[in-house]
């Protein structure tokens, strides 16, 4: 159905703003009119603008409704609670936004004249918005959902005037979460599609001056965004106003009344207050040092006063060295042997090895917390623990970090020093910097068995490669072959294909490449003739490569391609050196792509190699090492492959083949070391079979022998598995493990001279004597025959990385760790290199020791940043971890982007995105808010959306916990001794009883949580006990318990207290080290024989914690709720300050006791002066205000001689005009004769709802002022 959009004139209209950012997310895209001042019959039929109208006539008018329309479902919410919430924001932001917004704004703009209170007034009230809009996005980083939803589209639009005149930069950093909202719904493509690029206020000008410059017409434009409908010219010639004028304007006064009398009420309610003190402003954080003198590896002393606030530095201060010390992340710890079977159980994980040359990022750090958090849970519940260290040598970087460190230091080459020394050259290099991640995986709070470390180049597990190379060749497994590799001319080596970027283009750019001082051009199809031999007929063929059709050996057209038929047979010649090409028909070749007609350079394409392999093509090699064109004619012979590309093009027009050329979206495929563009070239490399041993790893699958979690990756798994091809694992460097096979040469007549590509002429073995021997019994000769050359190369990392779960301790030989440890439990990760390594590692266990290397594999997301981007130096969002920990000024951030290799224009950029980002740099978060973040973002998902802000909310979480504990360890006293079990007595009171059983229940959360990977889960029902259920109720219904005089209640309730404490910060414990250990080492110990730190104390369970109790649990949340409905009408009526009586009327006996049971608790938590709880037949006190909490309780709060009953009557009957004009219109609307009939059904939903909404609030008005009336 064919939609028709009609805007006011005014571009920047706040709701024109809307509805298209809002189209750009619809599936449906309408066509649009502007509607001219002018345009008497459009505006008769859309009175209010936006409007939408559907063929037929059927139309909507108003930027909600449109919106509504035509926004997709998800946008308007999943669901009625969804739905409404969305509504309310679009309400606020029509109602309370764009009011104040447009106060300011056009007052600073000098667009109205108001008067300088009203200006103030506006500001403030705007003032008001945004610190409840802060407050709300603190811990979210939309609205409503985790995406944009109509919501943000309305309200980020309604600021959008502040935020380019009035909110400078000093402004903005009172509000940090907005202004990172704002700049995440502008950087999406919808909104930057309509609103471009958006420039944020720098300096608020002085009032009436910043548009000194600026036309007439530009500030008619600005005023216009307030406006929902266009403005009809004013009458110039002096005749009467028309009606539809006279009623425009006396609605127009009605409003300014309206907003006026609502800023004098602020102002008389601001009079009317007494005199408080100055609220101070909420501090920076404080940064407290831990200075007592503590040598590295001795206890932290924890007598001296906690310090006021939570600091990171102070809390992380000393405990790791001594967790090192006393040997708490060992598995040998509490253990006489190691064989000695735990009852409990092993729990083995080894760390993805990080790479030597390499410093830790977000994606390291959310594997480290996630590995961490379940290896603490595991050793806490009292398992045999291992998780082991290592690091992987990381041939290809590492080699490239030595050469240029080589070449800077010394100006010389790896090839003026010779292999050995250049090697010499890189160990003495990973001695010196080598261990940094090492101390950064330490700052994280990692419990690694360090005793354990491995590094892949290390002796023993340099053997574990040998040897492995040499079992698979001796068996047929790994063999050599000449095929097209992933070729880097700048590193001269093959790369894998995790090591290839793939550039998307979407038509002609120039691209740096190394070695060429211009940039190079890609994207473009390049079109070109070849002559058919012996006739005047050609074939056009393209290619993105012009270069490579010196290497073409074919012609390959659809064997049921109707215009080639007669080319059977026939050949084509070269332009340049007059070979012939065959024209040969294959099913590869797309009919409707193009000619229909491909050329093929078997020698240079992956495509081209198969099609050249079915048809024995020839196979012209072009290329050397270095990208210069070999095997070529003159006067192409030496030239680089890229200055190749324009002399061939060149030589094309001057035949007269050039056809055309045209922009071509295209991948490139670039070397991410190097930034070389990669080339696939023929070499001749060492390969592994993998099909049968991946038809091993797919058994296990699908046996549940192996479980890979979330299952949704089973699919990947499956089809990598079955559509697997042999792996190549030659690399040519220097550094790594040279590949352990030689070459024969034999001195005698009878064996002829070997190929390089004979396998026979290549033997393995452990040492040069082993191959000799193995050599000569191949050729029936004696050893001193025999001569042997080693290769070259080195083999892939990823081959090493892939024997990491058993040769980490020590296989092939049969090791007590071995034993004990192999093989381990779990290996979690990445999503990303399922293939690369898991599905190696899970290949060569199986293929070497006949077992799994582990029974599960759990992948997690991968972490983006806040706008949902990929991590990249270039946009300026790649955050280090270390950063987050410690807090880094804006300034540090751009001084780090000029050690990194962009150029000055990725810099620049780069710099933009970082001032976007953290406008006052990344705050000090501390290791514990990061961990916990990082685990509470991790659903079983493909992407995190990391958000700076939403870590430095859990900070703040951190510094509650600190609080809570600080208050408590007063509350419990300097002789308290806790009872010798958990167990509770039996005198509890029903608050304690109630808290228990929420701690139970968290406790169920937690293990069952760890059980299924659901970290989300875990990290909720943690922070919802300590902050909801703990600070927020329980401590606070025990103030007046510890004022009172009842021993006996306090001695319980001390109890009570110490064992959520306790249990609380176990449970935290695995997400938060530091912080736990320093609050559980500051708590009295129920026994001496409780363990030392909080790192191997027990972990709550369900059996130790069963006091659940749901009959309390519902009651307690009913009494909450009832609070909740106390404390919404204190702050609807601006009672915050002042208690007032309260009267709850119950609807039969049993809510009557249920409420009487907990009146006390609140009346604490409602800071109500009192709480009565009334019969269903006894009538409240005259003068309450009024709301429903449930069906089976009414609340009333009384109001009487608290506030101005006159004004509020006065300002309520003016909201129930206005929704009686609302009710009115729309039942006129919908009881039309044809409403039903040509009204779109979903409109009718909304309408009807609508409807309902407007009479039900009606409704409340009414009783409203009925009560207010009755205090006059």
């Amino acid at each position: 159905m064919m939609l028709t959009l009609y805007l006011s004139p005014h571009q920047n209209n706040f709701h024109n703003l809307q509805v298209l950012i809002t189209a750009q997310y619809g599936e449906t895209k309408p066509r649009m009119v502007e509607i001219s001042a002018a345009a008497g019959d459009a505006l008769r039929r859309f009175p209010v603008l936006p409007a939408l109208e559907a063929e037929g006539g059927l139309s909507i008018s108003g930027p909600t409704a449109v919106s509504y329309i035509l926004a997709p479902e998800r946008m308007r919410g999943l669901g009625p609670a969804e739905a409404a919430l969305i509504q309310q924001w679009v309400n606020f932001a029509e109602n309370e936004i764009i009011p104040s917004a447009c106060g300011w704004t056009f007052s600073v703009l000098g667009l109205t004249q108001l008067g300088k209170q009203v200006s103030e007034r506006a500001r403030q009230e705007l003032m008001h918005v945004l610190k409840v809009l802060d407050a709300h996005l603190k811990l979210r980083t939309f609205l409503v959902k985790e995406h944009v939803s109509l919501a943000d589209i309305t309200v980020a639009v309604s600021l959008l005037l502040p935020y380019k005149y009035v909110l400078d930069a000093g402004c903005r950093a009172s509000f940090t979460n907005v202004t990172r909202w704002f700049l995440t719904c502008l950087h999406q493509p919808e909104f930057q599609k309509v609103l471009g690029e958006v420039t944020l206020c720098e300096k608020l000008a002085p009032a009436g001056r910043a548009t000194v410059d600026s036309s007439k017409k530009e500030r008619k434009g600005e005023q216009s965004l307030a406006t929902e409908s266009p403005e009809r010219p004013a009458s110039e010639d002096g005749k009467p106003k028309s009606a539809a004028q006279l009623k425009k304007e006396v609605k127009k006064k009605e409003k300014l009344e309206k907003f006026q009398q609502k800023q004098d009420k602020l102002k008389e309610q601001q009079t009317e207050k007494k005199p408080k003190v100055e609220k101070r402003e909420r501090k920076d954080l404080e940064v407290i040092t831990y200075n007592l003198p503590t040598p590295p590896g001795e206890k932290k002393d924890v007598t001296c006063p906690m310090p006021e606030s939570y600091s990171p530095q102070y809390v992380e201060a000393a405990w790791y060295p001594w967790w090192e010390k006393r040997g708490f992340f060992k598995p040998e710890y509490g253990l006489s042997s190691l064989k000695k079977i735990n009852p409990r159980g092993i729990f083995m994980i080894c760390i993805p090895p990080p790479n030597v040359t390499g410093s830790l990022h977000l994606g390291h750090a959310l594997t480290n917390a996630i590995q961490d958090s379940l290896t603490r849970w595991h050793r806490m519940r009292g398992e045999t623990t291992l998780w082991n260290p290592g690091c992987d040598h990381a041939g290809i970087a590492t080699q490239v970090v030595v050469e240029k460190k080589l070449w800077r230091e010394q100006g010389k080459t790896r090839h003026d020093l010779g292999r050995e020394s250049f090697i010499q050259e890189v160990w003495k290099w990973k001695n010196e910097k080598g261990d940094r991640i090492y101390h950064q995986l330490k700052k994280l709070g990692s419990s690694l068995d360090w005793d354990r470390a491995r590094f892949t180049m290390d002796p023993t597990l340099s053997y574990a490669v040998q040897e492995a190379f040499v079992r698979l060749h001796q068996e047929g497994v790994i063999y050599r072959s000449k095929r097209l590799v992933n070729w880097s001319c700048t590193l001269n080596s093959a790369i894998s294909d995790i090591e290839v970027d793939k550039k998307e283009l979407t038509g002609r750019t120039l691209l740096p490449v190394p070695g060429y001082r211009e940039k190079v051009e890609f994207g473009v199809l390049v079109s070109f003739a070849y002559k058919i031999r012996g006739s005047d007929e050609e074939v056009i063929v393209a290619t993105t490569r012009v270069e490579t059709m010196l290497g073409d050996t074919a012609i390959a057209v659809h064997p049921q391609d109707p215009r080639y038929q007669h080319l059977k047979g026939k050949y084509v010649v070269h332009p340049f050196c007059g070979r012939d090409l065959p024209v040969v028909f294959d099913e590869f070749v797309d009919m409707n792509f193009g000619t229909g007609a491909v050329k093929i350079t078997p020698a240079h394409d992956q495509n081209d190699y198969e099609v050249g392999m079915r048809h024995s093509l020839q196979f012209i090699n072009i290329m050397d090492d270095n990208g210069l064109l070999i095997n070529v004619p003159l006067p192409y012979l030496g030239m680089k492959r890229f200055e190749a590309r324009k002399v061939v093009l060149e030589a094309l027009k001057q035949r007269g083949l050039f056809r055309e050329v045209k922009d071509n979206p295209m991948v490139v495929p670039m070397c991410s070391r190097s930034k070389d563009i990669v080339e696939p070239l023929m070499k001749p490399q060492w390969y592994v079979r993998c099909q049968e041993m991946a038809a091993q790893a797919l058994e296990a699958v699908q046996k549940g022998q192996l479980h890979i979690v979330p299952d949704f990756h089973i699919k990947t798994w499956n089809s990598w598995m079955e559509n697997i091809r042999d792996w190549c694992i030659s690399r040519q460097l220097w550094w790594g493990h040279r590949i352990p096979a030689y070459f024969v040469t034999v001195d005698d007549p009878s064996v002829p001279l070997g190929e390089d590509t004979d396998g026979r002429y290549w033997v393995s073995g452990r040492s040069e004597e082993e191959a000799k021997q193995r050599a000569a019994e191949t050729f029936s000769v004696a050893p001193e025959k025999i001569s042997l050359r080693q290769d070259e190369d080195v083999l892939d990392t990823w081959f090493s990385s892939g024997l990491f779960p058993f040769s980490i301790f020590g296989w092939p030989n049969e090791t007590e760790d071995l034993q004990v440890f192999y093989p381990g439990t779990l290996l979690e990760t990445g999503h990303d290199i399922l293939f690369f390594w898991v599905a190696r590692m899970v290949m060569l266990g199986l293929k070497l020791t006949g077992k799994l290397p582990f029974r599960e594999v759990y992948l997690h997301a991968v972490v983006r940043d806040a706008h949902g981007r990929k991590m990249s130096k270039s946009l300026g969002n790649v955050i280090d971890p270390l950063d987050v920990i410690r807090g880094i000024s804006l300034e540090e951030l751009h001084a780090q982007l000029l050690d990194s290799n962009l150029d000055p224009l990725e810099i620049e950029r780069a710099k933009e995105g970082q001032r976007a980002d953290y406008p006052s740099g990344i705050p000090e978060c501390g290791t514990d808010a990061l961990r916990f973040a990082l685990c509470a973002y991790t659903s079983q998902g493909r992407d995190i959306n990391m958000d700076v802000n939403r870590i430095l909310g859990y900070r703040h979480f951190c510094n509650k916990l600190w609080n809570a504990t600080k208050f408590a360890i007063r509350g419990l006293g300097e002789s308290f001794q806790p009872e010798q079990t958990a167990e509770p007595t039996g005198q509890e009171s029903l608050v304690d009883q109630w808290v228990l059983s929420r701690l139970c229940f968290a406790v169920d959360l937690c293990n069952a949580g760890f059980q299924s990977y659901d970290f989300p889960g875990i990290t909720t029902a943690i922070y919802n006990f300590w902050l909801y259920e703990l600070c927020d109720v329980y401590l606070e219904c025990l103030k007046p318990v510890f004022a009172s005089e009842d021993q006996a209640a306090i001695r319980v309730a001390r109890n009570t207290l110490y064992t959520c404490l306790d249990a609380g910060l176990h449970l935290l414990a695995p997400f938060m080290p530091f912080l736990t250990e320093e609050l559980y080492q500051r708590l009295p110990r129920r026994s001496s024989r409780d363990p030392p730190s909080i790192c191997v104390a027990s972990y709550p369970e369900s059996n130790q914690y069963h006091w659940r109790n749901e009959e309390i649990d519902r009651n307690m949340e009913f009494a909450l709720c009832l609070v909740r409905c106390i404390r919404s009408l204190r702050a609807d009526y601006n009672l915050t300050k002042t208690k007032a009586d309260c009267y709850l009327t119950c609807m039969d006996s049993d809510t009557v006791a249920t409420v009487s049971q907990h009146s006390d608790y609140i009346q604490i938590l409602s800071s109500s002066r009192s709480i009565h709880v009334l019969h269903r037949e006894e009538t409240p006190p005259a003068g309450c205000a009024v709301v429903i909490a449930s069906d089976k309780c009414t609340v009333n709060l009384v109001l009487k001689g608290l506030i101005d009953a006159e004004k509020e009557v006065t300002k309520l009957s003016g909201k129930r005009a206005e929704l009686q004009k609302q009710i009115e219109k729309l039942r006129e609307k919908m009881e039309g004769a044809e409403y039903r009939s040509k009204v779109p059904a979903n409109i009718q939903e909304l309408e009807t709802e609508k409807l309902k909404q407007s009479e039900t609030e009606l409704q409340k008005v009414i009783e409203a002022i009925e009560n207010f009336r009755k205090m006059i």
